[in-house]
């Protein structure tokens, strides 16, 4: 089941789950191809009822509901970290599937150095990893998002910005979360938590690295270009971060609101200045079903 991979002890897996159970259970497929099983896999869902017939992920299970709305982005990580057992937690979005080095690779990164760990993601096309595709496939398919940059061949490599963390794959040690509070929970609804939570990190000492072979495949879904569906929470959120940290986070969707004629905003703003909110079409309009990137 769970165990330890030369002598590095095996970190907890924890993930947010609000539908996407097909998603889930490629995710819980994934951490059973392991070469070092997680201890254990804590899933928070934001929702009443677990899903029925999941997979063996082959470590034990842990269930948690964490129930809000807007989705409890922050809340439900809070908790599924308030949960875990594991000296360090990985934090899988419930689209990717994990390479079966993935946790080997943090478990590693976390016996090497003390920090907030970035592992590679690979986004798939419409339709791939669907049907339990083999991890050569999926590197196949997969492509990296063209603002990340190349990860290390090996080890770990520092990274200066933080700010580089995104939800997607990420590792820590339980104690630097519990340390800074875990996520703030007065980000509500979509977007900033994180970024919030990558730079209280920073300023707390912790160091960031990019690490090699901890990659995962995140599942195809429609996005939105720009993600109106998401306006006024990011309007917030935004003015929260700069509130806290004396700038802004989430610029490039600023930026996107602002030449649709949304907001008047810009980087030396002290604040945004609302001009309208956006349509029903225009939200339709932004939808894009075959993008792999927002």
């Amino acid at each position: 089941m769970s165990g330890e991979h030369g002598g590095e002890p095996a970190p907890s897996v924890l993930t947010l789950v609000r539908g996407r159970t097909d998603r889930l259970r490629n995710l819980m497929q994934g951490l059973a191809r392991q070469t070092l099983p997680p201890r254990e896999l804590v899933i928070a869902w934001m929702q009443s009822e677990r899903a029925p017939d999941l997979p063996d992920p082959g470590c034990p299970v842990r269930h948690l509901h964490v129930l809000g709305e807007p989705m409890p982005l922050a809340a439900a990580r809070n908790r599924a970290a308030e949960a875990a057992c594991a000296e360090l937690l990985v934090f899988l979005d419930v689209d990717c599937i994990p390479s079966p080095t993935l946790t080997g690779a943090y478990a590693r990164a976390g016996a090497t150095a003390r920090g907030l760990f970035l592992g590679e993601v690979l986004y798939l096309p419409p339709g791939a990893g669907t049907d339990g595709s083999e991890p050569t496939v999926l590197d196949r398919l997969g492509r990296a998002h063209p603002a990340r940059p190349a990860l290390p061949e090996t080890g770990l490599r520092p990274e200066p910005d933080a700010g580089q963390l995104w939800g997607l794959s990420f590792a820590l040690p339980a104690a630097a979360w519990h340390a800074t509070g875990g996520m703030d929970e007065a980000f509500v609804g979509y977007g900033g938590e994180e970024t919030d939570f990558a730079a209280r990190l920073a300023a707390s000492g912790l160091p960031t690295f990019w690490v090699a072979g901890a990659r995962a495949y995140h599942q195809h879904h429609p996005v939105h270009v720009p993600p109106l569906q998401h306006f006024a929470p990011i309007l917030a959120n935004a003015t929260r971060f700069r509130a806290r940290h004396g700038r802004w986070c989430m610029t490039y969707w600023l930026g996107q609101f602002r030449e649709a004629g949304l907001i008047d905003w810009d980087a030396d703003a002290p604040a945004i200045r609302l001009i309208r909110l956006p349509t029903g079409p225009e939200i339709a309009a932004a939808l894009r079903p075959d993008a792999l990137f927002s």
